[in-house]
């Protein structure tokens, strides 16, 4: 949630801090502002709306300076409105703070503060930072004045700070993405790589309790009492081309079309070469012996993913649950015989990675399935599995579930293999072939989608829903989640056999059924969309052509015909085409859904 963005040089830098303001947009925009220091003093210019509506701005104001901050916002703490919008600056203007996270502890310090004599003009918890820099620079250096002020916080935070005469930013992590990005005379701060990926591939990851001191020919990290700390450097092997739309009219249309891609690169040297088992070079066989449960912690699509796991390490014969990570508490059973795979995209959503917390502190063993290496969840977590997405900018994630639906693939035919003796197949080696052609398949949907039409047909309806059983299950809901997200229309996704009990009271001619079906114990799927049938509801077949769902459906979305056990990835991009049309015919912004952000920091 909010995106962040500093650089520090000896050059005028306004149009690299706005660059990253619109690649960072996807983590919130309610509102954004930069603050940069000219040699006359902190300029500041924010403003309530779109990084856009800032751009215009600065354009008008003439804004410079080598050094400066941004900010762009999703709101928590106020409406987005001029005065909420970041940079916040303290009272007398000398310094300009950005912060993600939240500060538990805001309300008691404004009290303490207002009754020191100062004066507040937002609702935000972020404006206490620059007040109480300010309070402690009365008898302090700028450095230590930043420390105390952090020391006053209570809760989560990535700061970035500015003082009026220092060539310096001031810089603090907890609990909340922070990355210094290093290029040969400048260097960058952000919440995320894509926001200087363009500039330079070389990071450096803050950890939780780092302080940074970043000057335009020097970084100093340390740790929030002072001690020096040294953080090793690495190399992004992200694209900067995939961080742009590459001439599509959205991203979540250009990350739809390149899941063939991300999908090659996550299945690419990970299986064996007798084509039977994965092969993952972090989890060797053997890795997860002893293992009794295993638990997936996970939110929104991640979840939805982990549900795809859960189901093959059931089928496996191996104890495993999917719980939503916000609802992982002290009430699950966990302990040193439990495997706790927690799936992120991002690595750094707040409740998941509470979760994650909560099964360390238990003694269990931890996985991370992430996109993002040196992310929180990966650096926290005893092993993790990459899923090689390459970087998704559109809110609504789309590659990203294909992809880690099939590290998870992978990942519970290991852990089944050691933990059981056996694995979900019966004959694994027609699943790995089927995998390898997973790429091509999707191709195939993309070159002759029917998804359109589909969405043309059904335009203007009630409501939308979604059902699947076993494993086309996790694809329903996730078709559901998609639709919503981008629509704003109304949709839900089944268990086809809940159908009965309950939502069929909501059906009408005017609900379109959307079935999904992988060849695998579909007779009673293809009875309950019946049931809907018969009150009026057109059906739509998600399903390979020649399936017998086709003759009691309305419409249809085909897929390519291959194992029933990756028939639903290829039916989730049909969903995900159709999501996008419908979208697009009702005029959303699809890559920026209203109240959505990308990378849930806060719970």
């Amino acid at each position: 949630m909010c995106g962040i963005i500093a650089r520090i040089g000896a050059d005028d830098g306004v149009d690299r801090l706005l660059g990253g303001l619109e690649r960072l947009e996807y983590r919130g925009y309610d509102s954004a502002g930069i603050a940069v220091e000219n040699g006359a003093g902190l300029a500041v210019q924010k403003c309530s709306g779109r990084v856009g509506d800032l751009v215009d701005s600065v354009e008008d104001s003439g804004v410079y300076g080598g050094i400066g901050i941004g900010h762009t916002r999703w709101s928590t703490h106020g409406p987005p409105t001029d005065d909420n919008a970041h940079p916040h600056t303290g009272a007398t203007g000398e310094v300009a703070v950005v912060h993600n996270g939240v500060i538990e502890n805001h309300a008691e310090l404004r009290d303490e503060l207002r009754d020191a004599g100062h004066e507040f003009t937002s609702d935000t918890d972020t404006e206490v930072i620059p007040h109480l820099f300010e309070r402690h620079l009365a008898d302090n250096d700028p450095e230590e004045a930043f420390r105390q002020a952090v020391r006053d916080l209570d809760g989560s935070y990535a700061i970035a700070a500015m003082v009026e005469g220092e060539d310096a930013v001031f810089a603090a992590r907890q609990g909340s993405p922070l990355v210094l990005g290093v290029d040969d005379d400048e260097y960058f701060l952000a919440s995320d790589v894509p926001a200087f990926l363009e500039h330079t591939d070389e990071v450096v990851y803050f950890e939780d309790d780092d302080v940074g001191v970043i000057r335009p020919d020097d970084v100093e990290l340390s740790t929030l009492d002072g001690e020096a700390v040294e953080r090793s450097s690495e190399v992004v092997s992200w694209d900067p081309d995939e961080t742009g739309k590459g001439g599509y009219d959205h991203y979540m249309r250009k990350e739809i079309e390149n899941q063939h891609v991300s999908l090659a690169n996550g299945i690419e040297g990970r299986v064996s070469e007798e084509g039977e088992e994965p092969d993952l070079d972090e989890f060797p066989a053997g890795t997860f012996s002893g293992v009794e449960r295993v638990q997936f912690v996970a939110c929104g699509t991640s979840f939805h993913a982990a549900k795809y796991g859960t189901q093959l390490l059931n089928k496996a014969g191996v104890a495993a649950q999917a719980f939503r990570a916000s609802e992982y508490d002290g009430s699950i059973p966990v302990d040193s015989d439990t495997l706790v795979v927690a799936v992120t995209q991002s690595g750094e959503t707040a409740d998941t990675l509470a979760a994650l917390d909560r099964a360390r502190r238990a003694s269990a063993r931890t996985v991370a399935v992430t996109n993002v290496m040196g992310s929180t969840a990966a650096r926290t977590a005893d092993d993790a599995l990459f899923i090689r997405a390459g970087p998704e900018i559109g809110v609504a994630a789309t590659k990203t579930f294909s992809s880690q639906v099939v590290a998870l693939s992978l990942l519970s035919h290991r852990v089944s293999l050691d933990a059981a003796e056996e694995g979900p197949w019966d004959d694994p080696a027609a699943y790995y072939d089927a995998l390898e052609a997973l790429p091509n398949h999707v191709e195939s949907v993309l070159d002759f989608e029917t998804a359109e039409e589909v969405a043309d047909r059904f335009l203007g309806s009630d409501a939308f829903f979604f059902i699947g059983r076993g494993l086309a299950y996790p694809v329903a809901i996730e078709g559901a989640l998609k639709f919503k997200e981008i629509t704003y229309e109304h949709a839900e996704g089944f268990a086809a056999g809940e159908l009965k009990h309950g939502p069929l009271a909501l059906v009408t001619p005017r609900t379109p059924v959307f079935t999904v079906v992988t060849g695998d114990d579909d007779e009673t799927t293809v009875t309950n969309a019946q049931e809907a049938g018969t009150r009026g509801a057109p059906i739509v077949a998600v399903s390979p052509s020649d399936h017998k769902i086709t003759d009691v459906a309305d419409a249809h979305l085909p897929v390519p015909d291959t194992h029933p056990d990756l028939v639903g990835l290829l039916a989730n991009v049909q969903l995900q085409l159709l999501s996008y049309h419908t979208a697009d015919k009702l005029g959303r912004a699809i890559d920026k859904p209203r109240n959505l952000a990308k990378s849930v920091t806060v719970e």
